[in-house]
Parts: C-alpha cells; structure tokens; sequence
C-alpha cells in the first residue's frame, strides 16, 4: 500500500509542479505535512544532497524519499512517479504542439505559464533560504533577531552569490567549496 501511495503523491507533485525542481518545494511541503514521511529540515537537505548529485534535483528528492520511506522499491516508485506524468503529458503536447504552435491560445498560455512557475520557484527558495538561514526554533519563542539570524550561513550564502556574480566557475566549484566551508567551519 506504502508503494501505491508514494507512486500517488510524487505522480500528483510531477503533474502540478510546473518548473523543475525547486517548483516540486510546495509539494514536498504539503507531502511532509500529510504523510510524516520526511520533515522541513529533512527537505533542506534533499535540496542540499539533489544539488550536488548527478540529476534532475526533483526525481533526487523523490527517489530519496521513496528510499527513506520503502526501500529500493520505494525509490523506483517515487522516481517513477514523479516523471509520468511530463511523459504523458510531453508525448500529448508534442502531437499537439505541431499542429497548434502558431496558435494565440497556445501562446498565451505559455505566457501565462511563465510567471506562474517564477512565483512557485520563488516561494519554494524563500522557504529554502528561512530554513537555512533562520532559526525558527528561536523565531517561534520570540527570541531577538540576533538569535533568530544564522549569520554563519547568511554570510556563506551572500559570498556565494557574489561569487557566482563575479567568476563564472561551474556550480558544482561552488557547492564543493561550500560543503568544505561547512565542514571546516561546522556550519
């Protein structure tokens, strides 16, 4: 039954999450929420780990938890689900697309499309980024900012960004170099 529901929940989070991976972020959320297989902090580092892996970060994540929660068949199940539907949904459009491509309908659809996967990404990284860079243990009790901030990380976070901004190394440079900061300095 365990397998079913994985094969479900990734296969609802595959057909909605339109985006990529950081737009599956409100559908792991709400899936951790209702199910209890993984929690907030468990999704920070599914990000964490999908992003430094070989792969596409959303089908990472689901294999992951398919793993976490039922084993090797788990993982196949929850990989397996979380991509049928764009398969599905890919060989429908492109019989479609061919014939409709020029359409105004069609366009604006896209156009549509657009905004909506950059609000979903961008509410999927603020979430990443409070989990991260916030204490919310301390927030909660209403502790003062200092202590609500994880500097250490904050600090991390901007001199990446400002890094990606003025050398343009492969990401992968990046997460290495950040994973070692981590490990030196026990962030």
């Amino acid at each position: 039954m365990i397998l079913l529901r994985l094969f479900y929940e990734f296969a609802k989070t595959g057909l909605f999450a339109v985006g990529g991976g950081l737009a599956t972020l409100p559908f792991l959320y709400a899936m951790s929420e209702k199910t209890g297989w993984f929690t907030y902090q468990d999704v920070a580092d599914m990000i964490a780990v999908s992003e430094s892996t070989p792969g596409a970060m959303g089908v990472n994540m689901s294999t992951y938890v398919g793993f976490t929660t039922a084993g090797v068949p788990g993982a196949v199940l929850g990989s397996l689900g979380l991509i049928f539907p764009s398969i599905v949904i890919i060989i429908v459009i492109s019989k479609v697309l061919q014939k409709f491509k020029d359409s105004r309908m069609v366009q604006d659809a896209f156009y549509g499309l657009r905004p909506a996967s950059t609000g979903l990404i961008a509410s999927a990284g603020l979430g990443v980024a409070g989990t991260a860079l916030l204490n919310a243990e301390v927030y909660a009790a209403g502790g003062n900012p200092g202590q609500i901030l994880r500097v250490p990380p904050i600090l991390l976070a901007a001199a990446v960004f400002l890094a990606m901004r003025r050398w343009k190394l492969h990401p992968a440079a990046y997460i290495g170099i950040a994973a070692a900061a981590g490990i030196l300095f026990q962030l």
